[in-house]
């Protein structure tokens, strides 16, 4: 199975996510689990976890124009904590995207999505922010699943927006993934038009293990906090096959400023339209006045929710 994690603004954690996803697993035991950074800015988790460069996607990028035997891609990776191993890109994104874009090019197409077409194997794949033209695009393309990780600022949703008609193409099971405090999931599931497949709070203290990090000393043991249990949720529910796909809204009330309305793929291949929304003044509050449908209240606050 082939996982493909991006975003496209900012930097809302999708490294982060992806390590933590590997340690999180359902079945663990009996799955070979691969995180592979393919952002082509360049990778963060050999620096996190103290790993070497090499082996790793630019040793790959070489290895593979001399084979097309899809096992070669295990020889390049590189153990991290949970059990899971990484194929970890270089720093810099010259490097990086020079060696990726070796990858994608080949005429059989990439080796990753390969990989994860044997049984028993999860790739999830870090695409960074997958900006038009990113030789990520075609991993992401042939993934089983994409989940595009966002803010939820008012401009994290409108950069959100844009795509989201774009991206639910790559992929027969297209996710929208929350991060970290702003506007109320159910304004932004009615405003976008497509309901979200979780929201990760901010929790940089449950984020240190999975972002190489060491956490505060009264939270090393029998930590329960809320990032760790919603992250174990989106593995079980990324696991399960497609279940049915649900009725869309029956009002799209507006909700986010500047967020326009889009044509955007349910999980199962559903088309939904919302209905036209006039464009908003850019000082109108969302038009939602129970926060306790999810627990989260509007904020300006900045935040990097996973890292």
């Amino acid at each position: 199975m082939l996982i493909a994690l991006c975003s496209v603004k900012g930097s809302p954690g999708v490294t982060t996510l992806a390590v933590a996803l590997a340690m999180t697993w359902p079945h663990a035991a009996s799955t070979r689990r691969l995180v592979a950074e393919v952002d082509p800015s360049g990778g963060d988790v050999a620096m996190r976890f103290g790993l070497p460069g090499t082996p790793g996607l630019v040793s790959l990028a070489a290895a593979a124009r001399r084979t097309r035997d899809p096992a070669v891609v295990w020889g390049h990776t590189q153990a991290v904590p949970g059990g899971a191993r990484a194929l970890v890109a270089p720093p810099g994104g010259t490097h990086a995207r020079a060696a990726l874009s070796t990858l994608v090019a080949a005429p059989d197409g990439p080796l990753l999505p390969v990989v994860a077409r044997d049984a028993g194997v999860v790739v999830f794949a870090d695409c960074g922010r997958v900006d038009p033209g990113s030789p990520a695009e075609a991993i992401a393309r042939r993934a089983d699943a994409l989940v595009l990780v966002t803010g939820t600022q008012g401009d994290d949703l409108a950069h959100a927006a844009v795509r989201l008609g774009e991206l639910a193409c790559w992929t027969p099971r297209p996710g929208l993934l929350l991060t970290g405090d702003g506007y109320p999931t159910v304004d932004v599931e009615r405003e976008l038009g497509i309901p979200a497949i979780g929201r990760l709070p901010h929790d940089p203290v449950a984020a240190a293990t999975p972002a190489g990090h060491r956490p505060p000393p009264a939270r090393r043991r029998g930590t329960h906090g809320g990032l760790a249990h919603h992250v174990a949720a989106l593995a079980r529910t990324l696991a399960e096959p497609i279940g049915p796909t649900a009725s869309p809204p029956a009002a799209m009330p507006a909700g986010v400023p500047g967020v326009p309305a889009q044509q955007v793929r349910r999980p199962g291949g559903v088309l939904i339209t919302p209905p036209g929304l006039g464009p908003h003044p850019a000082s109108a509050p969302p038009q939602v006045s129970d926060a306790r449908h999810n627990g989260h209240q509007p904020s300006t606050a900045g935040k990097e929710p996973l890292a």
